[in-house]
């Protein structure tokens, strides 16, 4: 969609500073800021998060429902992973510094920090990142219509989704109760990437 503006306007703005712009911040090591039209009021069909992961740590699964999501890696490791709708299958694909992952309009997906100080360009066709959240999803959905809809007792989910926080954005959460959370899945999609797409030595971590 084009944009038309008057380019001689003095409310125009051409420059924003990324790093004024948070949108969650878990602690200093993971947070993600952003920017779209809200920031930038000269942008057209494009938009970002800038997102620093340490290792281990998720952004939640979520699709965004009005644009494609292009996750570019700057620095450090991290496993994308979307559910095709139409395989109705997981694909996972590790990158690192200078590779990207393509993630369609609407697709279920999540990434994980396979490595500290990971930093991840989200970009976007679209002048606002629109998102639906897997957190928001869990919690804001009547219990009994989940109960009902799936066959499940409905005490048992209203126990289990009660650590859910809406709009985590990047899990495990601060408070979270575990000792320690399982890596294991986050170490088979990556070894499965690299054993199909790149040369396993090309890694090391």
């Amino acid at each position: 969609m084009v944009k038309y503006l008057d380019y001689t306007s003095p409310s125009l703005n051409y420059f924003f500073d990324v790093n004024n712009s948070n949108l969650m911040k878990k602690d200093n090591r993971n947070l993600i800021n952003v920017l779209g039209i809200q920031q930038l009021n000269t942008l057209e069909d494009v938009s970002l998060l800038d997102i620093y992961l340490s290792k281990n740590n998720v952004i939640e699964p979520h699709y965004h429902q009005n644009a494609a999501e292009l996750v570019y890696c700057i620095s450090g490791a991290a496993t994308v992973s979307l559910l095709n709708p139409f395989t109705k299958q997981i694909q996972n694909y590790y990158i690192t510094s200078g590779q990207v992952a393509n993630v369609p309009q609407g697709w279920w997906h999540y990434e994980i920090a396979n490595a500290d100080s990971t930093h991840l360009l989200a970009i976007f066709n679209a002048p606002v990142p629109e998102v639906i959240l897997g957190s928001d999803i869990l919690k804001l959905t009547p219990s009994n219509i989940m109960a009902h809809t799936y066959c499940m007792d409905e005490k048992q989910w209203k126990k289990t989704v009660t650590p859910v926080q809406p709009s985590t954005f990047i899990g495990p959460t601060k408070d979270c109760s575990r000792h320690a959370y399982s890596t294991e899945p986050n170490q088979q999609y990556q070894y499965q990437h690299t054993q199909q797409y790149f040369p396993q030595h090309m890694y090391y971590y």
